[in-house]
């Protein structure tokens, strides 16, 4: 069943994850909007989008992925693979964002020191070497230009009004390039993962981040 994407406006559910979306129609072209019986709206039109976003959840502008086992990258080596993430969504009518949400638990981490570290969206992944079957997905390169083994255990994503890209039933981060040269260096490229994918906004230029660890 799809997710993500264009919905009619009718009598019907749209489950998102651990969220339910009930679209109620009380008379003709109007309708009620309703997620877990906590949000009302009333609506009139045709469609209805149910869109990922990145998940800043209160306002952080990144996301850290802990890797599960940590990760060894040879000398000169690349290596492809994937990350489950987080990921918030927003429903809209028009050009008009109605309610934005939460999917799954929600928890932060203090990204470096602690008298000027940063508050960031946290989730702990696998390394997958296909693509996995979670919600919200992120397709990473890591290149190793050096000529020592190096060990990668998170990445520290910028996310603040990063587009992001979906299917029906899956969203996705843009494609993310670690390069592991002191300090590693994070490139949130606003390019798809995957050509077939719809984007939610046009891509717009992010600074690469270099993270930097703290005893």
């Amino acid at each position: 069943m799809k997710t993500f994407g264009e919905h009619e406006l009718k009598t019907q559910f749209i489950h998102v994850g651990n969220k339910k979306i009930h679209i109620i129609e009380n008379s003709e072209g109007v309708f009620t909007y309703k997620r877990d019986d906590v949000v009302v709206r009333i609506l009139k039109g045709r469609k209805l989008s149910i869109l990922p976003a990145p998940a800043e959840g209160y306002g952080v502008r990144f996301l850290m992925i802990r890797l599960r086992e940590r990760l060894t990258v040879p000398p000169g080596e690349t290596v492809h693979g994937y990350l489950s993430a987080p990921v918030d969504v927003v429903s809209k009518t028009g050009n008009t964002t109605i309610d934005r949400f939460v999917v799954g638990k929600e928890k932060y981490a203090l990204y470096g020191e602690h008298s000027i570290g940063i508050i960031a969206r946290y989730h702990v992944s696998p390394f997958y070497e296909s693509e996995p079957d979670s919600l919200g997905v992120v397709k990473l390169i890591i290149r190793n230009p050096t000529r020592d083994w190096k060990l990668v255990e998170r990445v520290v994503i910028p996310i603040k009004n990063s587009t992001m890209f979906y299917s029906g039933e899956r969203a996705y981060y843009p494609l993310i390039i670690l390069t592991t040269k002191e300090p590693y260096e994070v490139n949130n490229t606003g390019n798809p993962p995957d050509g077939r994918l719809k984007a939610t906004h046009k891509a717009e230029p992010m600074p690469n981040f270099r993270m930097r660890w703290w005893p």
